[in-house]
């Protein structure tokens, strides 16, 4: 049996025994001169599968317990407990906010001044709001450090605002959601306006101005070229109207001409009828919603439902609802359309 012993400058005699034994060298590996990398894989995401998606409305939103003392008596909670979990099952829900939320600010000389309390805030949020319109009469009642405090406490608490903002830029950015597979935009617009300068310019902060066509067609377009869909929350119209004016018409088939889904309006505090333009919805009035029980006819409100299916077909109807007791809502009838 050959002694396997291996020495620098072997013979290929050597190699040979080494072989035998198991033991030679292990023979040299070439390495490129360019070496190729390793090519990556391209992986493609499919686009998020779109699912159905319901979208509520609501109209005139009051947390000033000053002006509704049942919902400090009765907690915030009160406001939202006739609802059966409506706006938690739904996708997206959308009020208008008639008061600032704030407790900073001086109050402006006019003849209602409301102030949301901040503590009812988090109520609204569990209950299922997600977007609270303050393009309204009433977001500077306490001036405008009030307005924008409002922004500051609703984003606290996981609510986004729209309409207002430092100046007109913001006031007309939209809200953006991505649920059930779509890119939603929100708008907020305020058409009633206490003063100019209540008004957002490039240098004022203020509310974004729904009266101005122009202005609300661009926003409107801009957003529909970022989202699937895009859907406004305007305030408008004539106090005590149960129908609307052909100017506010024309406002919304214009916005809906822009690229607009589906139209929330409030202002009357009376109920009004929902239309369709292009098979997109209007709500022209919400009426009151979270408020005091003042008559029959102010108590009628409604929740401005709309479904939006895979294929991009949206339909709208109105949920009954009465408010039975200061603050209360409670739908009265069917909860989908």
């Amino acid at each position: 049996m050959p002694v396997c012993r291996l020495r620098v400058g072997l013979t290929s005699a050597a190699v040979a025994l080494a072989t035998a034994c198991g033991t030679a060298p292990a023979a040299p590996t070439a390495t490129p001169a360019n070496p190729t990398p390793a090519v990556r894989p391209t992986i493609f995401s499919p686009p998020p599968q779109r699912e159905r998606l319901v979208v509520n409305g609501a109209g005139d939103v009051n947390l000033d317990p000053s002006y509704i003392p049942a919902l400090r008596a009765k907690g915030y909670d009160h406001a939202w407990s006739g609802l059966g979990g409506l706006f938690v099952e739904d996708d997206l829900t959308i009020v208008n906010l008639e008061c600032p939320v704030s407790t900073v600010g001086t109050i402006e000389p006019k003849e209602f001044n409301f102030r949301c309390d901040p503590a009812a805030l988090p109520a609204a949020r569990n209950a299922g709001v997600e977007v609270a319109n303050l393009a309204n009469n009433h977001v500077r009642d306490f001036g405008v450090d009030a307005m924008l405090d409002s922004v500051t406490q609703l984003r606290a608490v996981g609510i986004t605002p729209v309409g207002v903002g430092p100046d007109a830029g913001a006031a007309h950015q939209p809200a953006i959601f991505d649920v059930s597979g779509w890119r939603v935009a929100v708008l907020g617009f305020g058409g009633v306006v206490p003063a100019a300068d209540w008004l957002a310019t490039p240098t004022r902060p203020g509310m974004a101005d729904g009266n101005d066509t122009a202005s609300m067609v661009a926003a409107v377009r801009a957003a529909d070229e970022s989202a699937d869909l895009v859907f406004v929350s305007i305030h408008w119209g004539v106090e005590l109207d149960t129908g609307p004016r052909p100017d506010d018409v024309a406002r919304a088939e214009a916005m809906i001409d822009a690229g607009a889904d589906g139209i929330f309006g409030h202002h009357a505090h009376r109920l009004q009828p929902m239309a369709t333009y292009k098979d997109r919805p209007i709500a022209w009035g919400l009426g009151n919603f979270v408020w005091p029980n003042f008559s029959a006819a102010s108590s009628r409100s409604a929740v401005a439902h709309v479904v939006v299916e895979p294929d991009g077909s949206v339909r709208g109807c109105l949920l009954p609802a009465t408010i039975t007791s200061p603050g209360h809502p409670e739908l009265t009838g069917a909860r989908t359309c």
